[in-house]
């Protein structure tokens, strides 16, 4: 398409519950607002209302819609009736050219549904992602599969990713595309500002001591998992005294509760509100290896050369395990602080995962890019 007049424009909604998917659907909104092919509307589900809307902002991007079904309490049967129902409702009174989601949150599979039962064509950004078990992670892996199976438009961000989708198989119609990952775009936007404002301001993180990044968050790690991981981080505080612990703590308040009971009152452990998300890209550069359950952790941190222990047993991203980058430690705590201490202690092998972000398997930069020119020649 190519009329500038507004009317003739295909109309995408893009809908985001989640900081992840606001963080990577951001460089896709802005490039596909660039042009003068798309009507773009961004669609809150209110999943994670404010860290969404605090990825959002860096990037100067705000809600067009927002469907506001947070609640402090979220059952995973209230997020899906929810977002089903009240995205069902936007595409019945505005219908839209197109759908675009991201991931494998329940606002991905649950928008894609209203989508779908109404014949507009959906775009999975991000698809292909396999742990191979239903349960690890939960739900996502069945989010991620289902809205596949939805999908018109594949987003693979590797080769690996499409390769999984080939041995499934696709609904008919639809295309599989290698674009690599939206969130080394944004993790690069991210940089620029980072280098032009330096260290942020985190209290109690003065003094330029070394410091070990954990983020941790899944179902997968409540209970006793969640108390096992925090074990390990005092562990490996007490064996190595110079370094302290930089600890963004997710706004479930189950993670937090949890959080505050085992590392609440160590002087040398920070725990803080989730950073603005140039501030926690500094943190990832900054910190000297980062303990997550986090799969967009694994990908920022593979293109920056950081160590990561992943506090669970299987992973979407093999890429960044095979290359080393990333090393899966479950939420044993001996098996975490074996590891971990590893990297602390060997210099030689810090060094050589460092020396991988030369060869990032997850993207160049250009993903959103080529999303939007696979859509403005499609729709």
């Amino acid at each position: 398409m190519t009329s500038t007049d507004p009317s003739a424009r295909a109309v995408i909604d893009i809908v985001i519950g989640t900081r992840p998917e606001a963080i990577k659907m951001a460089p896709v909104i802005l490039e596909l607002r660039r042009r003068s092919d798309f009507t773009v509307r961004v669609v809150s589900t209110g999943q994670h209302t404010d860290m969404m809307r605090q990825a959002l902002g860096f990037f100067s991007i705000a809600p067009d819609v927002d469907l506001g079904i947070m609640k402090r309490v979220q059952s995973l049967d209230y997020i899906t009736s929810s977002v089903l129902t009240g995205a069902g409702e936007l595409f019945d009174a505005n219908p839209p050219n197109a759908v675009l989601v991201h991931g494998d949150t329940t606002t991905t599979f649950a928008a894609s549904l209203a989508a779908f039962h109404r014949h507009i064509p959906v775009g999975h950004v991000e698809a292909g992602l396999r742990s191979f078990d239903m349960r690890l992670p939960f739900p996502e892996e069945m989010n991620r599969v289902l809205t596949d199976r939805l999908a018109k438009w594949l987003f693979a961000p590797t080769d690996q990713a499409a390769s999984n989708i080939a041995r499934e198989g696709v609904m008919s119609g639809a295309g599989v595309y290698v674009t690599g990952n939206t969130v080394i775009d944004a993790l690069f936007a991210a940089l620029q500002t980072v280098k032009k404002r330096g260290a942020p301001d985190i209290p109690g993180l003065e003094g330029g001591s070394p410091f070990i990044l954990m983020t941790a968050h899944r179902r997968e790690s409540w209970g006793e998992p969640m108390n096992r991981i925090c074990r390990a981080l005092l562990e490996l505080l007490t064996r190595h005294e110079d370094y302290m612990a930089l600890v963004p703590m997710h706004k479930n308040p189950l993670v937090r509760d949890a959080m505050r009971a085992a590392l609440g009152g160590n002087k040398r452990i920070v725990l803080c509100e989730p950073l603005d998300y140039p501030d926690f890209v500094w943190a990832l550069g900054g910190c000297k290896i980062i303990l997550s359950d986090s799969g967009g952790v694994q990908e920022e941190a593979s293109a920056l050369g950081k160590p990561v222990v992943v506090l669970r047993d299987v992973t979407e991203r093999p890429e960044a395990v095979e290359r080393g980058t990333a090393i899966l430690a479950g939420s044993n705590d001996a098996r975490i602080v074996e590891t971990a201490d590893r990297l602390l202690s060997d210099e030689a092998e810090y060094s050589r995962i460092e020396r991988r972000k030369e060869d990032n398997p997850f993207g160049d930069g250009r993903a959103s890019i080529r999303i939007a020119d696979i859509l403005a020649s499609a729709i």
